[in-house]
């Protein structure tokens, strides 16, 4: 078995980013996203990035970092908002967007992930997401074609690792992680922890090791908060 751990964020992505490549990006907000990874990718200057990610951080974590260094050409999202960088820079035309539904972005990475080039929906049938696609009826209803995602590498953040790459997500931070890692030629996953392999109850793992590729170990981490909802200090 091939060693598939790697010293740190930019020895895990040497050799594997260029100009103009199209990267997965797992997470939600800021929950389970990649955060070494997305620093490295920033670190190496790559360019003209196209990047699918449920969204794109906020302004200056997550992928927000990305589009503050204008490494990135193109997005692929289901929601922008809480990204005051990512709204100009759409406006004044400096970022292609491709928006697309939350369910049907899953699954385009799901599909690309399984081989499945394109699919029929009827999410989004009638609508500006179905501008310039192929409309066919099912039994009487439309439904629009969507094409699978299959991008150069994904990056994603699971909770723990054995050796042989077995992935365990922590809660919602599963998230978008697990379809984007299969959607693409190589997966890089940061992880808080390693176990030997065979330590993890094989009913338990949620992305098999076959699809990881490479992988580093990211902590500690600091829990980073997009709304802090609190109760007001009641007077003394």
């Amino acid at each position: 078995m091939a060693n598939k751990l790697y010293p740190d964020a930019a020895t895990a992505l040497e050799g594997l980013l260029f100009d103009g490549m199209h990267i997965c990006a797992g997470g939600f907000g800021l929950c389970g996203i990649p955060e070494r990874l997305i620093d490295a990718i920033r670190d190496s200057g790559v360019k003209d990035l196209t990047i699918a990610s449920n969204n794109a951080g906020i302004d200056g974590e997550g992928l927000g970092k990305l589009l503050r260094t204008r490494q990135v050409r193109k997005m692929i999202s289901s929601y922008v908002g809480e990204n005051k960088e990512f709204e100009r820079q759409f406006l004044a035309g400096e970022l292609e967007v491709e928006f697309c539904p939350q369910g049907t972005l899953a699954e385009r990475c799901r599909a690309g992930g399984a081989g499945i080039p394109g699919f029929y929906t009827k999410t989004g049938v009638g609508t500006q997401v179905a501008e310039g696609k192929e409309v066919k009826n099912f039994d009487g209803q439309d439904y629009i074609l969507e094409r699978g995602i299959f991008a150069d590498i994904a990056v994603v953040k699971g909770w723990k690792a054995d050796e042989s790459g077995n992935l365990v997500f922590r809660k919602t931070a599963r998230n978008f992680n697990a379809p984007m890692a299969t959607a693409a030629k190589i997966c890089i996953a940061e992880v808080e922890e390693i176990v030997p392999t065979g330590s993890l109850d094989p009913d338990c793992i949620h992305l098999p090791g076959i699809y990881v590729k490479r992988m580093i170990v990211g902590a500690p981490y600091d829990k980073k908060i997009e709304f802090r909802t609190v109760r007001e200090r009641e007077a003394a």
